[in-house]
């Protein structure tokens, strides 16, 4: 890379020669997000620049360079730049929070395909994290009252400080979920939650995952991880009306037993799960029985 001139286009491609090895998944995509963040330019701008054979200045190419070598090393893409981005919301994250994935948009669709017909929703994210489902939905509908809450006091920072960049109405709170918004109870209308589910003896394939987010986001107690969503779920169960509508993410292995878990609670009227847009399962959606 050192040796390359120090055009966009071949400051890229030697990044991506320099990540694909690593193993990091997009080594392209990655190089150019990482380019982008330092000369303080969209990805499309990037690309533009790419085509039209533009020059980086040596100081940008040498911090480039060195957060290129750190994305090698499988720090978290999301980490180095700073942000990540759910809903059509930037959000700010690091170090100590969950980053949000991909998969998460199909719970944030699911929650708001929920709301459709109901003016003036009542939402409630437990495990909020970063509080990026709640700020999606809060996002979508300004017209809802949007409650969050998250145990952990680092992500509960970055929680705090992504809604008081975003300015959305959030009502965010920290502490248990299994114990949150007490003055709700049986008035809410949606439920989400992605909650730590991994089992104790699962050992997360992807580096940035297993090294760097938080264990208590990850693991969910229990032989089968699922000590955690239950015990959510639970609470769920006590804060929303009859025929509101719980959303849970869960892991592809758990397609199953989360869902017969669920029924086996005796709350629910219907409990069924739905495929993440890789095929796999990836959320429950649970609606609370009536009296």
């Amino acid at each position: 890379m050192n040796g390359s001139p120090d055009t966009v286009d071949a400051l890229v491609r030697g990044a991506a020669a320099r990540l694909a090895p690593a193993g990091v998944p997009s080594p392209t995509v990655d190089a150019e997000v990482l380019l982008a963040h330092v000369l303080g330019r969209s990805v499309g701008e990037l690309r533009r620049a790419r085509l039209l054979g533009e020059v980086v200045p040596h100081p940008g190419a040498t911090a480039y360079h060195e957060l290129v070598d750190r994305r090698a090393a499988r720090v978290p893409l999301q980490h180095l730049t700073g942000t990540a981005h759910l809903g059509g919301v930037d959000l700010v994250v690091g170090p100590g929070v969950f980053v949000p994935r991909p998969e998460t948009e199909v719970l944030v669709g699911l929650a708001l395909a929920a709301l459709d017909e109901v003016d003036a929703p009542t939402v409630v994210d437990l495990c909020t994290g970063s509080g990026a489902i709640a700020l999606a939905v809060s996002r979508a509908r300004p017209d809802a009252r949007v409650g969050a809450v998250e145990l952990a006091e680092d992500a509960h920072r970055y929680a705090v400080r992504n809604v008081e960049r975003t300015g959305l109405p959030v009502d965010l709170r920290l502490g248990r979920a299994q114990e949150a918004f007490e003055d709700l109870v049986g008035r809410v209308d949606v439920v989400t939650s992605n909650p730590p589910y991994i089992p104790p003896d699962a050992v997360p394939v992807d580096v940035e995952v297993r090294e760097h987010d938080p264990r208590v986001a990850l693991y969910g107690g229990g032989e089968d991880g699922l000590q955690v969503p239950l015990e959510v779920a639970a609470r769920a169960a006590v804060l929303l009306r009859p025929g509101g509508v719980l959303l849970m993410e869960h892991a592809e292995a758990q397609g199953r037993s989360l869902p017969e878990a669920l029924a086996a609670q005796g709350c629910w009227s219907s409990v069924e799960d739905h495929d993440d847009l890789a095929g796999l399962p990836r959320v429950v959606r649970a609606v609370r029985a009536g009296p």
